[in-house]
């Protein structure tokens, strides 16, 4: 028996686990002129000094990123499949992600809000999105629930005379939801967030695909949260990754 199609129009983000904190930069980076005193130093303290903040901030400004790289984050991620291929263009993290030759993929399937903006204009690095009309969203909404309701029901059709789960996977669109985890450091996450988001900070702007960036913005909360004065300086110098 399988399941009935499922529509939703959110990404899901979750800490699995992490190793991040604002004082892992500094005794990275204070291991040039202390050596192994600078771990005993600063890997356990929490409130900075203003003198530790200003270190990661020069950090940040010169981009000396190595001591950046000093930590660790991993995200549970699920989004629709054409969100991941996105994703992967990034050569800077560890991905390990469902597979449909493993297991039958569930009838789950992205569908763009009524806030999705649909009309694209201008060139290519610098694309202006418009709302749509309320005709374009209804055609939209429908087509994607009618193919994705066919292709689902042929997938199971292909599953039920005994074809090959990856085989069968074909035919599912690039809109199914799937999902992974994605495990990679501060350095590594701010040069994401420098490219998958739009903000008015940036020194560079980016020009992200909505969904993508929603995911973004989710692990862009909860990195504020894990390094508030990492994320202060990223800020302050541009969203610019060191």
């Amino acid at each position: 028996m399988h399941e009935q199609p499922f529509f939703r129009s959110l990404m899901d983000v979750d800490l699995v686990k992490s190793s991040a904190r604002d004082s892992d930069i500094l005794f990275a980076a204070r291991v040039s002129t202390m050596g192994e005193l600078s771990v005993q130093q600063y890997s356990k303290i929490g409130n900075l000094e203003d003198k530790d903040k200003g270190l990661i901030n020069y950090l940040m400004r010169d981009r000396h990123g190595s001591p950046f790289e000093h930590t660790s984050m991993t995200f549970f991620v699920s989004a629709p499949i054409f969100v991941f291929r996105e994703f992967m263009r990034h050569r800077i993290a560890s991905y390990n992600e469902e597979s449909g030759r493993y297991r039958e993929l569930r009838p789950v399937f992205y569908i763009p809000d009524d806030k999705r903006d649909l009309i694209q204009s201008g060139s290519p690095g610098s694309y202006t999105f418009s709302q749509g009309s309320d005709e374009q969203h209804t055609l939209l909404t429908e087509s994607i629930k009618e193919s994705s309701i066919m292709a689902y029901q042929k997938y199971c059709d292909m599953l039920d005379a005994g074809i090959a789960r990856e085989v069968a996977r074909m035919v599912l669109p690039l809109n199914t939801y799937s999902s992974m985890y994605v495990t990679m450091n501060a350095r590594a996450l701010m040069n994401f967030l420098s490219l998958r988001t739009k903000n008015p900070a940036a020194k560079n702007p980016s020009y992200p695909q909505r969904e993508i960036e929603m995911v973004a913005e989710q692990m862009e909360k909860i990195f504020a949260e894990l390094m508030p004065v990492t994320f202060l300086a990223f800020n302050y110098n541009g969203r610019v990754a060191p």
